[in-house]
């Protein structure tokens, strides 16, 4: 869930409005099991009134939580210190300090303390043992049990009292605050994983600033070379094999040029492949067909399969250029030994890519997708990471995990929903 939308605060008020509800409860049962089997004599309008305050503040937090979800932390302080009050006054009618239930003060504390800025901590310490001080000089005694009911003797209830609270209040941490420690580190998480989007994305910056830079320069050269190249098949026309081998090289040199002339007008956009939708099935076809003009020397194994007719979806060229950066990585792994399958439903797509390399050594397994990291002679640590940009773009998983055949296999899996598909 977005962080903005629900921060550990609003999250934790959304709790204590559960917990509080819970303690409403509680409190009716309480003033319940006093009067009615304990026979004892207490001031019930004012204990009502205040349960029914308490009320109130919940049904109001309720409702400003449908209306308004961003919680600040001086409004979750602030409810907080609510609860410490009317838990005071419910105190001072029922026998302030001697209550065997005024440990519960510091049920707020240690909430605060979990979650909050050190200043609001200091702030809820000095209330709660305001309160507690105060419930020592001012408090209506607790009157004594009638016996008739079978009550035991004072000393005893008391203990009791004692016994409950303490149970009472392990579950109320163990129920509130150990969700919001799972809150704070879920949070911790995402902002982790953030970071690390955000340093990922500065690289694809820094990769995509000199792409556009490389392709500016390299013109004037390809330019040079395609001149040069046709004045060789005009000054040869006459020897097949120079100008056999002057045309192979025009070929490639206008390749080349067609290549930076995408680049160049593909910066900063998405381009569909081929302008318009296109299936599945089809589009992993051109991908590896595509592919293999570039390598014709290998001659991989491919198995597509999915219910017909397979879903049609508007690819960029980014993601053509993914699949294509992790085909390379096979087929320089194992030249003789490229297999390719692919299977499709209405809601993803997944790829398995497999060679039968020497693998990944297990030291290095987990970095093999982070930038300039490479374990080949002549790479340069680009294809993985920019094909795993490419896929988290699309909310997909770039997998890579090493075969027990030999060599490894890299699954990607892609969720149809971010394309724009159509049945």
């Amino acid at each position: 869930m977005p962080l903005t939308n629900h921060t550990p605060d609003t999250l934790s008020l959304k709790r204590l409005f559960m917990l509080r509800s819970s303690a409403i409860v509680t409190e009716l049962g309480a003033i319940a099991l006093a009067i009615g089997v304990l026979g004892m004599t207490l001031p019930l309008g004012p204990l009502l009134a205040i349960v029914l305050v308490h009320a109130a503040i919940n049904v109001f937090t309720w409702l400003r939580l449908q209306r308004h979800p961003i919680v600040s932390a001086p409004e979750f302080s602030f409810q907080l210190a609510l609860d410490t009050l009317v838990l005071a006054l419910l105190l001072f009618y029922s026998g302030g300090y001697t209550n065997p239930f005024v440990s519960l003060l510091l049920l707020p504390l240690v909430i605060t303390a979990a979650i909050l800025p050190q200043r609001y901590t200091w702030l809820m310490a000095t209330l709660t043992i305001g309160a507690y001080t105060a419930l020592m000089f001012y408090y209506v005694p607790l009157p004594h049990m009638n016996m008739a009911h079978g009550g035991g003797s004072d000393f005893g209830m008391h203990v009791l009292g004692m016994w409950f609270s303490f149970l009472l209040s392990a579950a109320l941490i163990i129920f509130f605050v150990v969700k919001i420690a799972n809150n704070l580190r879920e949070r911790d998480k995402a902002l982790a994983e953030f970071r690390e989007k955000a340093l990922r994305d500065e690289h694809l910056i820094e990769l995509g600033t000199l792409a556009t830079g490389a392709a500016h320069e390299l013109g004037t050269p390809l330019a040079t070379m395609a001149v040069l190249t046709n004045e060789l098949c005009h000054d040869h026309a006459d020897d097949p094999q120079i100008k056999a081998q002057a045309q192979i090289l025009r070929q490639q040199v206008e390749r080349c040029k067609g290549i930076l002339s995408d680049l160049s007008a593909s910066t900063g956009q998405t381009r569909a492949e081929g302008g318009g939708r296109v299936a599945v099935d089809d589009y992993l076809n051109a991908v590896l067909n595509q592919w293999q003009q570039l390598r014709p020397e290998v001659a991989p194994t491919h198995h597509f399969a999915g219910p017909q007719p397979a879903p049609q979806l508007m690819a960029d060229k980014t993601l053509t250029q993914a699949i294509i950066n992790v085909l390379n990585n096979a087929a320089d792994a194992s030249i003789d030994h490229v297999d390719v399958s692919g299977r499709w439903s209405v809601e993803q797509l997944t790829m398995e890519i497999r060679d039968r390399g020497n693998g990944i050594a297990a030291e290095i397994e987990r970095t093999t997708t982070t930038p300039f990291m490479t374990t080949k002679h002549t790479g340069h640590g680009l294809g993985l990471y920019l094909a795993k940009s490419v896929v988290d773009r699309y909310n997909g998983t770039l997998e890579i995990r090493n075969r027990n055949q030999g060599g490894i296999v890299i699954r990607i899996t892609l969720p149809l929903s971010r394309f724009e598909t159509t049945p």
